[in-house]
């Protein structure tokens, strides 16, 4: 700071000496940076947990009933599939290889671990390298069941423990092994697909929709293209779109359109979807099952799955209703592979338990009706799970290198109602 004075005609200049603090607060304040949103944490969302664990419900329910309209209201194999997508894209921000090393950690021993009971309950059941004709092949097609990088093999019919199950119990107790062989292709493919997303989004999410579309229609006739090879690239092309668009939604591409481009786009795909549903030959007594027309299934859960994710709320925390079913949810996706694999043992183990009670009189006289329902044989598999799942199921803690738990069911906390998983 500078003062002058006249002496004579004379001008002098006079500098004084300020304090620092005095000119610190003689000085304009600066104006605040605008503020920045806080960077999301790497939690758990809350919202993807739900989803997961009503999709395993889904497939659960439509196992035991088969109602053709369960894959319509929720279409659970597409959104299984985005999820696991967009958790992809979001381990890639490491090194590809030790990301698809990981992933094949967590889903291989699980399934070793099924594959070596089913085996040996097909082998005591009667199964055998004979049985395929080429014995050779036989033992060479048992590595699928190490790698599924094709269907493991299985007995096809057998004499049911004395026809205690039905011949085709194997049949059906494989039935979820398909998604274990197209979720490793989708893994290991993975890194090529978030390449090509990043550079030509529209042409990644279009090609498997495409390539199901010229498949199912134009080649569907052609019985020699059947096999492994056409079964891996179908069921790839089927829900390839839906694992692409889950790496959208974590790349966070989905955010980068008009807000009002999927609520527009998506409801036309899923008519498409259902139009070519309804417009194929079949039996008009037998209500259509959208789960045997790829075209459909693909384009129906494309859009299903594209309104899904467009409402993505990303919770942190639980919304108040749905605090209650915290620690049902958490335990499901602790143990989302265990379920997924061996519901369909307890479905198929609870027939010969509920056979017995015929020839109990009270049943007999009374519960005709009960041992008649659908619903009995889902009553007695949901706790055959759960024994079935507190059996096997700590081989995924393992897989994941955390401490084995019996029962991961979220532990409470003090002074908090219930803790994530």
């Amino acid at each position: 700071m500078t003062a002058s004075f006249e002496f004579g005609g004379t001008q002098e200049t006079l500098r004084l000496r300020i304090p620092a603090a005095l000119r610190r607060e003689s000085q304009p304040a600066p104006d605040p940076e605008p503020s920045r949103p806080a960077p999301r944490k790497g939690g758990r969302d809350r919202y993807l947990d739900l989803l997961r664990a009503l999709a395993l419900v889904r497939v659960v329910i439509y196992h035991n009933f088969g109602w053709f309209w369960l894959p319509v209201v929720f279409p659970s194999m597409g959104v299984m599939f985005a999820l696991a997508g967009s958790l992809m894209a979001r381990s890639l921000s490491r090194p590809a290889p030790g990301v698809i090393r990981g992933r094949l950690r967590r889903l291989l021993p699980p399934m070793w671990l099924f594959g070596a009971v089913v085996l040996t309950l097909e082998i005591v059941d009667g199964w055998g390298p004979e049985d395929e004709g080429h014995p050779n092949w036989w033992w060479g097609k048992l590595l699928f069941w190490l790698v599924p990088l094709s269907t493991p093999p299985y007995a096809e019919s057998l004499n049911g423990f004395d026809h205690l199950v039905g011949q085709g119990w194997a049949v059906q107790v494989v039935v979820p092994l398909w998604y274990l062989r197209a979720y490793l292709w989708y893994v290991l493919l993975s890194p090529l697909m978030l390449w090509a997303l990043r550079r030509m989004p529209v042409v990644t999410l279009s090609v498997p929709l495409a390539v199901t579309i010229v498949m199912n229609a134009f080649f569907i006739d052609q019985e020699f293209l059947y096999g492994r090879v056409w079964e891996n690239l179908s069921d790839f092309a089927m829900f390839g779109s839906c694992w692409i668009l889950g790496m959208a939604h974590q790349e966070g591409l989905l955010k980068k359109i008009p807000q009002y481009v999927v609520p527009s786009v998506a409801p036309l795909i899923m008519v498409a979807g259902w139009w070519y549903l309804q417009t194929r030959p079949v039996d008009p007594t037998v209500p259509t099952d959208i789960e045997g027309w790829p075209i459909a299934q693909a384009l129906w859960s494309f859009g299903f799955v594209a309104l899904l994710l467009h409402l993505s709320p990303s919770w942190e925390q639980w919304p108040r209703p749905l605090q209650r079913w915290n620690g049902l949810i958490s335990l499901l996706n602790a143990r989302a592979v265990s379920v997924y694999l061996w519901h369909q043992v307890a479905l198929v183990a609870a027939i010969p338990l509920i056979d017995p009670l015929w020839s109990v009189g009270v049943f007999y006289e009374h519960f005709q009706w009960l041992l008649r329902s659908q619903w009995f044989p889902l009553m007695v598999a949901i706790p055959l799970t759960g024994l079935l799942v507190l059996t096997f199921g700590w081989v995924e803690d393992v897989a994941a290198k955390r401490s084995p738990r019996l029962f991961p069911y979220p532990r409470r906390v003090r002074g908090r109602r219930r803790a994530g998983a």
